[in-house]
Formats: C-alpha cells, sequence, structure tokens
C-alpha cells in the first residue's frame, strides 16, 4: 500500500501524491505538478519522460520564454509562435506532463511558469558526458604528446 501526503499549491488546488522518499527520517512528497491524472502516480499513470518533453524545438523554446519570466498566459505565449492556441496549449500539456511546466487559473485566463526542477535529471545526465568527453580528450592529448617525443 502507498502512503501518500496532501500537497497544496494555492488554496484551490489539493492533490493526493505518493511519499516519494523519506529524507532526514522526514518524509517528503512528489510535488502537486508531477500528480498527474487523479493526482497519483503509479505504474498505470507514469511520469511523461523530460528527454521526450524537451526533445521538440517548440518545446524548448516555450521553456526558454517562461524561463524569461516570472509567468505568462496562454495568448502571450500563442502570439510568439506560426500555430493556434490549441497547439501551442498541447505542447504545455506535455511540458506539464512531465512536470516542467505550472499552470493556474487568474479568472478566465490561464497562466503558466516554468518548474525547472526535472531539467536537473537532463542537467546530470549532461554533466556524465561531459566529464566523460573531458577526460577522454585529457588522454588523447596525452598520448599524442608521448607520440611527438
Amino acid at each position: 500500500m502507498t502512503r501518500h501526503q496532501t500537497v497544496s499549491y494555492n488554496q484551490n488546488v489539493t492533490k493526493r501524491c505518493p511519499i516519494s522518499q523519506v529524507q532526514s527520517e522526514k518524509l517528503t512528497a512528489v510535488p502537486w505538478e508531477y500528480c498527474v491524472g487523479e493526482g497519483v502516480v503509479n505504474e498505470n499513470n507514469p511520469l511523461r519522460d523530460v528527454f521526450d518533453a524537451i526533445a521538440d524545438p517548440t518545446r524548448r523554446r516555450l521553456i526558454r520564454m517562461l524561463a524569461e519570466a516570472e509567468e505568462k498566459p496562454l495568448h502571450e505565449l500563442t502570439s510568439q509562435f506560426d500555430m493556434g492556441r490549441t497547439a501551442v496549449s498541447k505542447h504545455l500539456t506535455i511540458l506539464k506532463e512531465a512536470g516542467l511546466v505550472l499552470d493556474r487559473k487568474v479568472g478566465r485566463e490561464t497562466r503558466y511558469r516554468l518548474n525547472a526542477a526535472p531539467l536537473r535529471e537532463v542537467h546530470d545526465w549532461l554533466d556524465f558526458y561531459r566529464k566523460f568527453w573531458n577526460m577522454n580528450m585529457f588522454n588523447l592529448n596525452l598520448l599524442l604528446e608521448e607520440e611527438e617525443e
């Protein structure tokens, strides 16, 4: 049986999410933005992969736009693309499913903001390969220097 904790984003949004880990003997819940479907992440309702979400250039551009602003309404985001509101909204939904974008209603308007925390997975993956290639280039330079001597 999975233990859950209620997580509140604001007064209007409360979700029940599975507890993801125990840190310093304190239970920590998955942030609400990671909860999909009925608010529970499980084998039948997995999160969208962050790498899949950032694979599309339109979504990367949306991430950049949201990183440069605290939050933006859909109409402002849509005005920056040569596509309709529905297409931009679908891209935002994919980013939301990956936990990269948060949204909130303000009156009749939906505003979006970046949640950069899931990008840490991408950063860590790239960092591993950066170290890998730096070491290989260093070894190659040593080998070339030895051959010159």
